[in-house]
C-alpha cells in the first residue's frame, strides 16, 4: 500500500535552515507529482510546493518562495523540502502528499518550530 513518511521537522532559530524529507513506498514514485503542505495551530493546511514526476518543474507558494526548495530522488524514492531563511510564521506540521491513481495520500507530518 502507499506509503508516505516524513523526517526532519526540528526546532530551529529564525533565520535557520532544516532540510525536511519524505520517503515513499507503494507505487511507482517517479510517475506522480509529489506536493508538501502544512498546517500551523488553528489554521487550515495550505499548499507550499510542488514537483513533477521526472522533477524538472517546481512551483511554489508565495509565501514561501525564494526561501524554500523542493526537490526528489528518484532512486530514493524520497521528496526533500530545502526550508531556508525560516521564520517565526513557518511553524507547522509539514505533510508530504500525492495523488495514486485517484486516491489522495498523506504522510504523518513532521513538527517545524521556529522561534523568534
Amino acid at each position: 500500500q502507499v506509503q508516505l513518511v516524513e523526517s526532519g521537522g526540528d526546532l530551529v532559530q529564525f533565520g535557520g535552515s532544516l532540510r525536511l524529507s519524505c520517503a515513499a513506498s507503494g507505487f511507482t514514485f517517479s510517475r506522480y507529482p509529489m506536493s508538501w503542505y502544512r498546517q500551523a495551530p488553528g489554521k487550515e493546511r495550505e499548499f507550499v510546493a510542488t514537483i513533477t514526476g521526472p522533477g524538472e518543474s517546481t512551483s511554489y507558494a508565495d509565501s514561501v518562495k525564494g526561501r524554500f526548495t523542493i526537490s526528489r530522488d528518484n532512486e530514493k524514492n524520497t521528496v526533500y523540502l530545502q526550508m531556508n531563511s525560516l521564520k517565526p510564521e513557518d511553524t507547522a506540521v509539514y505533510s508530504c502528499y500525492a495523488n495514486v491513481r485517484f486516491n489522495n495520500y498523506w504522510g504523518q507530518g513532521t513538527q517545524v518550530t521556529v522561534s523568534s
